[in-house]
């Protein structure tokens, strides 16, 4: 049942001992924002700060492709960015295991502008020891722009954007490319849920037999057979 008073019990609640009196403020009523604002993480394996990025870096390496170059021809890489991704992801120097790479932004572009990918594997030793990547990752440079900070912060948006622009050393600027929001955002729904139901059955695929996934499949994938479904019966199908 809880304590009714706990927030505002004089001297004792919360309200009192760590607010000094001032109750809580929230920028909505209780409701469904969450669940409806969710984010999604399909397209790439990388902190959600650098998704946008990582985008628009595999949008790039096929714009270096058709101009007949490939990395080695770059002379620098421009990210305008939010100010989160700069406090959090904006890594220079080594980088000593996975969870490190995935959270630097310079890493996260350079391995799909060098690949044309980023993949839960790139972030092992074997692929980080490629020499061209710390080689592109001295070249990546972050810029705030504010009007994409502003955008991070407005709840109306939720925006997560990143705008890369490549130098090349002949001088060339290769058009800038902009991302605003992941696939998995509320505002790509419809690129992002038949992403979303392919990674499913793919992760389905690597625990399950084929039987047992056309029946979970079968039991989920219909939104009205899945609110017909008994819990305990649904979550023995997930059982081995």
């Amino acid at each position: 049942m809880g304590y009714p008073s706990v927030l505002t019990a004089p001297i004792w609640g919360f309200y009192d001992v760590s607010f000094k009196g001032s109750a809580f403020k929230f920028q909505r009523g209780y409701g469904s924002y969450v669940m409806e604002n969710i984010l999604f993480k399909i397209s790439f394996p990388a902190e959600f700060h650098a998704q946008t990025a990582a985008e628009a870096a595999m949008l790039l390496h096929q714009q270096l492709k058709e101009f007949g170059k490939s990395t080695s021809d770059i002379a620098r890489v421009t990210i305008r960015t939010h100010e989160a991704a700069i406090r959090i992801i904006d890594k220079k120097g080594p980088l000593h295991n996975p969870a490190d790479r995935d959270h630097c932004i310079q890493y996260m572009v350079a391995v799909p502008l060098i690949f044309g990918r980023l993949t839960a594997e790139d972030y092992e030793n074997h692929i980080a020891s490629d020499p061209r990547i710390d080689a592109l990752r001295d070249k990546i440079y972050c810029i705030e722009d504010t009007q994409f900070t502003l955008d991070y912060h407005d709840p109306q948006k939720r925006a997560i954007s990143n705008a890369l622009t490549i130098e090349l050393t002949d001088g060339t600027l290769l058009p800038e490319v902009v991302v605003e929001y992941p696939i998995g955002h509320p505002r790509r729904r419809a690129e992002g849920i038949p992403k979303l139901i392919e990674k499913y059955k793919t992760n389905l695929a690597r625990v399950f037999s084929e039987k047992q996934q056309k029946k979970i499949l079968a039991a989920t994938l219909d939104y009205d057979t899945f609110l017909e479904q008994d819990v305990s019966r649904l979550m023995d199908l997930f059982v081995r």
